[in-house]
């Protein structure tokens, strides 16, 4: 006969339980469960009971009927699963995230007659991840298309030609002012492609010499030159099946660009050194801030390279000519910059906001960035004002910008901007505060984690006096 103080015992043990536990049995028919599983599910114990699995709308679960078997599942199929990550619906309906553990059950002459399964509460991990693939997609400034944020005229029709561009194989040309976004916009064009699966490989034309740029596009065997101790694989190679972007085409040598050339019409590669041909299979994204029917009038760029590369040209507008983003553009930095810093800035106020449209943007987008940056260091916390702002940007109206505020520290702009001036501005904080740590962020306005980083970066050290 049962013990029944044994099944009492048992029964404490199951239901003291943290985890969901649940007993089946061969056709799926719920037989027990905890009171774990009652709380994660919203279901009391005798609406479960009695009824099928399914009640729970696993999203993993493999279901089949089988002859005479009934319900079949693939606990009975495998006999055991392993952490599984799933989702099953609560009484109300909404998603339940967990992991499931579940094994078969065997009488005593080893016949299966039931599953035992087992559910761990994942929500506040999956609500975790998902944080952090936000934060993540924030400060890597994956918003808007593909990282081009904007919603002017301009913008739409750059989004639109760049998604129609990309599922092309022709050469595509990228012209913009330095700072337009043109790196952004050829991973877009290769992100958006067929070929998005295989290689996508950089090359910044200008940060090479002539030989170097050379052997970096096309490789070199060993013994090619001096200092070449082994064979090198180039950039065409690495990026077959996918895309290469040169950025400054413009800047490509006279002699690469006939090698350049003969690569668009003929699709083979030689490595420097060596007469073996190498079949490549890649398209061409190039960018220039440079006018390139300018140089070829010059001689500085050949125009048979200039048709080659240039079937898909693409103008990345400069931040002068749709200053409408301007706002969209300030809010995504300051948000993104303040989770990098932790500093509390919340906005720029409307002052701020006209002297950025009447400033003229010569390095664009990324002098923006720049500007936040800078409008960061200097304001403590709450709103950006005018006189947080750069000194050329500051008085883009004409008037003198307005005085600022006596702060420690940052009286002395140049002194400000010295790794000494810095350092200063910390120790002053932290004598008047006296050194508490806490107030010291305070009045600097930024987080006391971000000032402990401070403190071991210029090596000032706290105790009842501050000593740098």
């Amino acid at each position: 006969m049962p013990d029944p103080t044994r099944s009492t015992y048992w029964k404490t043990v199951i239901d003291t339980m943290a985890d969901g536990l649940m007993i089946v049995d061969r056709k799926g028919v719920i037989l027990s469960v905890n009171a774990a599983m009652e709380t994660l599910t919203g279901y009391p114990a005798e609406k479960l009971i009695g009824r099928s699995c399914q009640v729970l709308g696993c999203d993993t679960c493999s279901e089949a009927r089988t002859g005479e078997d009934g319900h079949f599942c693939s606990l009975f199929r495998d006999g055991t699963i392993r952490r599984c990550r799933c989702s099953l619906k609560q009484k109300d309906g909404t998603p339940l995230y967990v992991m499931k553990n579940a094994s078969i059950l065997r009488n005593a002459a080893g016949e299966i007659i039931g599953g035992v399964e087992n559910f761990s509460d994942l929500r506040e991990t999956v609500a975790r991840e998902n944080l952090i693939t936000n934060l993540r997609q924030e400060l890597n400034g994956r918003d808007g298309f593909h990282g081009l944020i904007g919603d002017s005229r301009a913008m739409q029709d750059i989004c639109g030609l760049i998604a129609s561009a990309a599922q092309s194989e022709a050469p595509v040309i990228l012209y913009g002012e330095s700072g337009t976004g043109k790196e952004l916009a050829a991973q877009a064009i290769h992100d958006l492609s067929p070929r998005a699966e295989n290689p996508y490989v950089k090359v910044n034309c200008a940060a090479l010499n002539e030989s170097l740029l050379e052997s970096e596009l096309f490789g070199h065997v060993k013994g090619a030159f001096t200092g070449a101790d082994r064979n090198r694989v180039g950039r065409f190679e690495a990026a077959h099946r996918g895309d290469l972007f040169l950025d400054e085409i413009g800047e490509i040598p006279a002699s690469i660009q006939i090698k350049l050339l003969r690569v668009l019409q003929e699709k083979e590669i030689e490595r420097v050194g060596d007469n073996q041909v190498i079949a490549v299979d890649v398209r061409i994204i190039s960018a220039t801030n440079k006018d390139l029917r300018t140089m070829i009038g010059e001689g500085g760029f050949r125009e048979d390279l200039f048709y080659r590369i240039g079937v898909i040209p693409i103008r990345l507008p400069p931040l002068r000519e749709r200053r409408e983003d301007i706002p969209r553009l300030v809010n995504t930095f300051i948000h993104r910059i303040r989770l990098k810093t932790e500093k509390p800035i919340s906005g720029m106020s409307d002052e701020s906001l006209a002297r950025l449209y009447a400033y003229e943007w010569p390095g664009n987008v990324r002098e923006l960035i720049n500007t936040i940056e800078y409008a960061f260091v200097v304001c403590r916390g709450g709103i950006i004002e005018p006189f947080h702002l750069p000194p050329n940007i500051c008085a883009a109206d004409g008037k003198k910008s307005p005085a600022a505020p006596a702060e420690p520290g940052l009286q002395d702009s140049k002194r400000f901007n010295s790794r000494e001036g810095a350092k200063q501005r910390l120790i002053d904080a932290l004598d008047q505060a006296e050194g508490n740590k806490s107030e010291a962020a305070r009045l600097l306005g930024i987080s006391r984690v971000y000032l402990y980083k401070q403190l071991k970066k210029y090596d000032v050290r706290v105790d009842r006096k501050v000593r740098g």
